[in-house]
């Protein structure tokens, strides 16, 4: 069976959405397909996440559609600006990444979902049904990711030696400091430092600091 066109799509009585895309096409077509389903509005649309910034607010709007890689500053950023000012605005990220970190990112952010921007018109259109609903609305894909997130299992103990230097980075000190401050290589550290990676299950240094403060 053919899936309904959008304006046949059972959708809420009024929804008022805006988009943060710098990619004009996409952006185009994305706010065609959502506007024209009865008692959907597009009430913005930006190219920048810096015009976004200082116009959204006027806006109002119920859902805003935010791809995560935006310049200066990104999704992520942008969300956590807005949010504050915008409790009642659900942001929902539109990405081409299924990215772990960028995902918990925009999550942490405020975001309220996370999809991807291979997601089909029909999936769009019952993702801002669900979120404006109280919904969480997530790719398949992006939801196994978090789930198998948490069902890593615990990471090993870390060593005294590298307690320490995983101490050295919590304070910003470059591996070189580390490593006169120990009274070890370069080499050494840097070993420790994949390791420590390798045992929290973390891809980097900022990681590696938030997995460990939260064990302490």
């Amino acid at each position: 069976m053919n899936p309904p066109p959008p304006s046949k799509l059972q959708a809420p009585a009024r929804l008022r959405f805006a988009l943060v895309e710098d990619d004009s096409s996409y952006r185009d077509t994305i706010a065609s397909l959502i506007g024209d389903c009865e008692g959907c509005q597009c009430v913005g649309s930006f190219a920048s996440s810096r015009t976004a910034l200082d116009a959204l607010p006027a806006c109002a709007p119920d859902v805003v559609l935010v791809d995560i890689r935006m310049p200066d500053p990104d999704g992520i950023a942008f969300v956590a600006a807005l949010k504050p000012s915008l409790p009642d605005t659900e942001f929902v990220m539109l990405t081409s990444f299924d990215d772990t970190e960028l995902i918990f990112g925009a999550l942490r952010a405020g975001a309220s979902g996370y999809l991807l921007k291979s997601a089909g018109r029909n999936d769009l259109l019952a993702a801002l049904r669900q979120v404006v609903a109280g919904g969480v609305p997530m790719d398949g894909v992006v939801a196994r990711k978090i789930i198998q997130t948490f069902r890593q299992p615990p990471g090993e103990p870390l060593s005294p030696r590298e307690e320490e230097v995983l101490a050295g980075l919590a304070s910003g000190l470059l591996y070189k400091e580390i490593a006169e401050q120990l009274g070890v290589g370069y080499s050494t550290i840097n070993t420790h430092v994949k390791q420590i990676y390798r045992k929290l299950h973390v891809r980097s240094r900022q990681q590696a600091v938030q997995a460990w403060r939260g064990q302490r």
